[in-house]
C-alpha cells in the first residue's frame, strides 16, 4: 500500500553544539547522530600546547579543528542537523559561518572548567539565539545542580539548564528536547 503525501512539511533545523575545549560536543553529536558523523577531529600536537590547557582534562588526545556534524530525526516531520563548533578561542572565526541560519544551539558545559562555556553563552545571549545548557556530567567530577550551574553561569532567567551524560544517546536527545521546546516557545511570541 502506497503511502499519500503528508500536507505537513518537513523541517529541517540548524542547531549548533558550543561550548568551551573539551566539554564533549563531538561526544554529543556522535552519540545522537543517526548518520556517521562528520568530525574534524585531530591529534592535539606540541605547538598547541601554550594554548590549550588540558587542566581537568589530561585524557584528552584530539581536538576538533573545523566542525562536527550530525543528523537526528526527531518526529515525522522534524529532523535536526547539528553543527559542533570547535572550543579553542583560535577557532572563532569558523562560528560566524557556522551560525548563519541556526535556530538555537546547545552550550556544553563541563563544571570542571565552568568557566571555558562563557564565551558560548556570551555568544549566543548577544545575538539572542536561543539555547540551552547542557551540563555533561563526566565521572568524577563534582555534582552540581542545575540551579546551581545557572547561578554560576548567571544565566537569564527562563535559559534551561539539564544535566546530561554526552556519551548516552537518550541523554543527549532530551537535551535536544529541550531546544526543540524551547525554540517553539520562542517563534510563538
Amino acid at each position: 500500500m502506497d503511502s499519500a503525501p503528508s500536507d505537513v512539511p518537513f523541517l529541517a533545523l540548524k542547531i549548533l553544539v558550543a561550548g568551551g575545549f573539551g566539554a564533549g560536543k563531538t561526544t554529543l553529536i556522535g552519540s545522537v547522530s543517526e548518520i556517521r558523523p562528520l568530525s574534524t577531529e585531530e591529534d592535539l600536537t606540541e605547538a598547541g600546547r601554550p594554548t590549550d590547557s588540558l587542566d581537568g582534562i589530561t585524557g584528552k588526545r584530539t581536538t576538533t579543528v573545523a566542525l562536527d556534524f550530525g543528523r537526528i530525526t526527531v518526529a515525522d516531520d522534524l529532523a535536526l542537523y547539528l553543527f559542533g563548533t570547535p572550543g579553542q578561542d583560535r577557532f572563532w572565526f569558523l562560528w560566524e559561518e557556522l551560525a548563519q541560519g541556526a535556530l538555537g544551539a546547545v552550550v556544553l558545559a563541563d563544571t570542571r572548567r565552568l568557566g571555558e562555556c562563557f564565551p558560548a553563552v556570551d555568544y549566543f545571549e548577544h545575538r539572542r539565539l536561543p539555547f540551552v545548557v547542557a551540563v555533561n556530567c563526566f565521572d568524577g567530577a563534582r555534582d552540581y545542580s542545575a540551579q546551581e550551574v545557572s547561578a554560576a553561569l548567571d544565566l537569564d532567567p527562563g535559559t534551561p539548564v539539564v544535566l546530561c551524560d554526552a556519551r548516552e544517546r537518550e541523554s543527549g536527545k532530551e537535551v535536544l528536547i529541550t531546544l526543540v521546546e524551547l525554540v517553539g516557545r520562542a517563534t510563538d511570541r
